[in-house]
């Protein structure tokens, strides 16, 4: 029996985080090259493995049978009006087998349980499957923007009530 757990980032190595996201976006090199190395290496990956006790309340990591298959971290500094989604991503082998959904619903019930009377995220209108996922689990789109990259599509955003 398969086992899906949502982990502490203290579980793993300096990395992981910039790895699943890294591979999670591995379709298209475009994302790597818009984010990679300074938002999910430096931003993302090192701030919350330098800062565990921030990272203890708003980032995970989803693990299926001990491998990381997942991350996903939001921003409390709103709480408790509002809580913003950051990366979320589900490596390439495991998508499209909800664990996605899964693991947005453990984010969803988390953030609630810290008090959070609305969530916000947003993606890029390319990824449609992202966009799916979060209107799966109850997000609603409030707003689509042009994108701050040169050659993106416009972004999309969503919120989520209580």
């Amino acid at each position: 029996m398969d086992k899906l757990e949502f982990k502490n980032i203290r579980c793993f190595e300096k990395g992981t985080i910039y790895n699943i996201l890294k591979e999670a976006y591995s379709f298209d090199e475009k994302y790597y090259l818009a984010d990679g190395e300074t938002k999910w290496k430096h931003e993302a990956d090192a701030f919350f493995f330098d800062n565990l006790h921030i990272a203890d309340t708003c980032v995970f990591i989803t693990t299926l049978n001990n491998e990381p298959i997942g991350v996903v971290m939001w921003d409390p500094r709103d709480l408790p009006e509002f809580a913003t989604i950051g990366h979320n991503g589900i490596v390439p082998k495991y998508k499209g087998k909800s664990f996605g959904k899964i693991q947005m619903k453990e984010a969803i019930k988390r953030i609630k349980d810290a008090g959070a009377q609305k969530i916000l995220v947003s993606t890029n209108a390319d990824l449609m499957p992202a966009m799916k996922n979060y209107e799966s689990v109850g997000f609603k789109e409030v707003a689509c923007k042009p994108s701050e990259y040169k050659n993106f599509a416009d972004d999309v955003y969503y919120e989520l009530s209580r």
